[in-house]
């Protein structure tokens, strides 16, 4: 049975345990919440905290030197990332526009402490952007600053890419580590599902009928951003700067789309979303070899419209307000973290752990909706692999314009 099943069942389960024991007692809910739900739940919560650090800055030291290289670094590599930072930033904001006027976790609804959430007030914006420069990069490491983590490992990724062969081990070295670390975020995702069923149950059995329309609402929210962004963001980049009708490249996209839906991964659907790029939509090969690879390494708009709404949910669900600064900081971290979002099922929730971090929210706020959040990897990994064709395809109609005007 495929990992999605199984969390589907998983979440089915939670739901139906959740309200059985919304009509449990309090003397008997308690301990089964307190001995049972909450040490799964909080065990499967620590192993994604366990390798965030590390996945963040060997992912990001790999992406700053890929993209420091300087053959990669001319016109169209510029023009993509360009592209890529672009479209994150306007997924972002799409995605906490609709979070604040659709307020999903604003209900109150789930029985949550937040005497130990208390909102600090946040640092002055350029105090925040002159602390991105660790001066102890270890210590950083430590205390999980995840902006100047992400700091230093760009600094370490571009030294390695102008350096070239002379530190052709070391870049080994890091790719052999991002191997394991990928292979221990699989064996974290293989316990997902009892996670998923003792996090669900424990928050609906504390919170009742309402949770699950909250939970929905939430669920709501980020389908409605994915969407919003794919039918104006990339419709009208297809239409202004490709100069195609959006609705005839994404029937010939669609192949890859099924693919990404059903695999959850950008990785594993990169095969087959170059081919159909390449064949159904006559992007050119070499541009289609370079930017779509490098859209599954920097490019998730999907994961980041998830992780600025959750962010959002779990601020409203804790009663913590973010302030002006915080959301600047959603936006900054969310958008450097999808430069180190590996195309794996899984890893948006590692990443959403960095940017609560970031902006001083509960990491246990997670436990809210790890249950659905494979459902929404499944939609957002599709629209991931479609912003990549769509950077690709325009990229590869606007060299083909100045080909016949010079020939």
């Amino acid at each position: 049975m495929s990992l999605t099943k199984k969390i589907l069942i998983a979440l089915g389960l939670g739901v139906i345990v959740g309200l059985a024991l919304t009509f449990v007692p309090e003397n008997i809910f308690s301990p089964i919440d307190n001995y049972v739900l909450y040490p799964i739940g909080q065990i499967f919560i620590n192993l994604i905290m366990m390798v965030v650090v590390p996945i963040v800055f060997v992912s990001i030291v790999l992406g700053s030197a890929g993209l420091g290289e300087p053959a990669k670094l001319g016109k169209i590599g510029i023009q993509t990332i360009t592209f890529f930072l672009i479209t994150t930033a306007l997924a972002l904001c799409i995605s906490l526009a609709l979070a604040y006027a659709i307020k999903p976790g604003a209900e109150g609804v789930f029985d949550v402490n937040t005497a130990n959430y208390e909102a600090s007030e946040a640092p002055p914006i350029m105090e925040t952007i002159v602390n991105i420069i660790p001066t102890n990069p270890l210590s950083s490491m430590a205390t999980g600053s995840m902006l100047q983590i992400i700091a230093f490992a760009i600094f370490i990724g571009v030294a390695l890419a102008f350096l070239g062969d002379k530190t052709k081990g070391i870049y080994r070295l890091f790719e052999q580590a991002n191997e394991i670390l990928m292979l221990v975020v699989n064996f974290i995702m293989k316990t997902a599902p009892y996670g998923a069923f003792a996090l669900i149950a424990s928050a609906i059995g504390g919170a009742g009928l309402d949770a699950v329309g909250s939970m929905g609402a939430y669920m709501g929210t980020v389908i409605l951003g994915l969407f919003v962004h794919a039918g104006i963001t990339y419709s009208l980049a297809i239409w202004l700067l490709g100069r195609e009708n959006p609705l005839r490249f994404y029937k010939g996209f669609f192949p890859a789309i099924s693919v990404a839906f059903s695999t959850a991964s950008s990785s594993a659907t990169l095969p087959i979303s170059m081919k159909t790029a390449q064949e159904n939509l006559g992007v050119n090969k070499n541009i289609s070899s370079f930017v779509q690879p490098l859209g599954a390494t920097i490019n998730m708009d999907g994961t980041a419209i998830m992780q600025a709404t959750a962010a959002v949910f779990i601020s409203q669900v804790y009663a913590i307000p973010l302030e002006f600064s915080d959301i600047i900081m959603i936006i900054i971290t969310a958008t450097l973290a999808s430069i180190g979002t590996a195309g794996v099922p899984g890893v948006g929730l590692i990443m959403l752990a960095m940017v609560l971090t970031q902006i001083g929210l509960p990491v246990e706020g997670i436990a809210l909706i790890i249950g659905i959040d494979r459902l929404l990897d499944m939609l957002r990994t599709s629209l991931n692999i479609t912003g990549d064709a769509t950077c690709a395809y325009i990229i590869s109609e606007n060299e083909k314009r100045k080909n016949i005007k010079t020939s």
